[in-house]
């Protein structure tokens, strides 16, 4: 089966409704899937919810699909970089179901490995576990946290083979697996397309069963606090 489409807007074809939860890669400005985000907000979709460790800046990454208003939901740890997100959500504009980092991707992961919910300690007596179900396990409180399952996952690798297996760079390891394992349908795009049975299987990152479709395309690479020193 050929997985591998010309544009971000080809791979998401029949995809993208309005109301749908997707589940988007990266950290920060770190390995997001740009392209595949401006195909979301050129197409028009509204009242979306998307599970995202943030929502990168004003202008770019997610912050673009808060600018056009097409997100009523945030399944987020962080906003601090994004002053359009402070603002939507200080207005009730945008509702924000916060999660800590480490919880957030642990409930992608579960939902990739068919896990509807899990017990942690992240959170106990804090605002995080208002209104969930509490255990006690070994004289120690628990809180249940549900399995994230996308509709959609987008995702950002550093590179893939024609089959779909991944390899990610450094920090864009981190939100984009469990992010691409959580969706109905998974579409990746990609620094570089290479033939399949060209990449070491013991460093493949991410195998092909989880992703449906492929792009290849130039990324911007932005930097979101260019801090330097002195000469």
């Amino acid at each position: 089966m050929n997985k591998i489409y010309g544009t971000a807007t080809e791979a998401l074809d029949g995809l993208l409704s309005d109301d749908m939860l997707i589940a988007a890669g990266g950290f920060g400005l770190c390995g997001i899937p740009e392209l595949l985000i401006q195909a979301i907000v050129d197409s028009g979709v509204s009242g979306l919810t998307v599970a995202s460790n943030n929502a990168g800046v004003d202008d770019f990454g997610l912050g673009l699909l808060l600018q056009t208003r097409q997100v009523k939901k945030m399944m987020s740890s962080y906003v601090g970089e994004n002053d359009l997100f402070m603002q939507q959500y200080l207005s009730g504009d945008l509702e924000i179901e916060f999660n800590p980092q480490g919880t957030l991707a642990e409930r992608m992961r579960a939902g990739g490995a068919g896990i509807p919910g899990f017990y942690t300690k992240t959170g106990v007596g804090t605002v995080i576990a208002e209104g969930k179900e509490h255990k006690d396990f070994d004289g120690e409180t628990y809180i249940l946290e549900r399995g994230i399952f996308a509709d959609l996952a987008i995702v950002k690798a550093w590179k893939a083979d024609e089959t779909g297996n991944l390899v990610f760079r450094k920090t864009a390891r981190n939100f984009n697996p469990p992010a691409a394992m959580c969706g109905k349908v998974c579409v990746v795009e990609v620094e570089e397309i290479v033939p399949t049975g060209s990449l070491d299987p013991d460093n493949i990152h991410l195998p092909g069963i989880y992703v449906h479709r492929l792009i290849q395309g130039e990324h911007e690479k932005r930097i979101e606090q260019r801090t330097v020193r002195a000469a």
